[in-house]
């Protein structure tokens, strides 16, 4: 009988270990910057006043060529590879850095 009730509270123990609450899903998403320079395109950053205004403060000589929107679909981290010389880590990091802290768009 001992046991049993052993065994039952490791069983119930457990549970909560293999479900996922739905508010688990929701403080992961609120924990995810609503702009990266990973995730977020360029045109969705260029077309937000307080985004765009991050960009021209990093990278102002690249968001006014004139050829920037053929780059609208690429995100800053795949153009890294285009423009290392400008899209460093670091910049990414600062820009990133400033993009974390503006809240989510509605």
């Amino acid at each position: 009988m001992k046991m049993t009730r052993i065994i039952a509270a490791l069983a119930f123990a457990t549970v909560p270990l293999t479900m996922s609450p739905a508010w688990a899903a929701d403080t992961a998403a609120a924990a995810k910057p609503a702009y990266s320079t990973e995730d977020t395109d360029l045109g969705t950053l260029l077309d937000n006043a307080a985004t765009k205004a991050i960009l021209q403060k990093y990278i102002p000589d690249m968001i006014s060529n004139p050829q920037i929107d053929m780059a609208r679909s690429m995100t800053l981290k795949q153009l890294q590879s285009y423009a290392g010389d400008k899209l460093t880590d670091e910049a990414l990091a600062k820009i990133d850095a400033d993009l974390s802290a503006l809240p989510a768009a509605k």
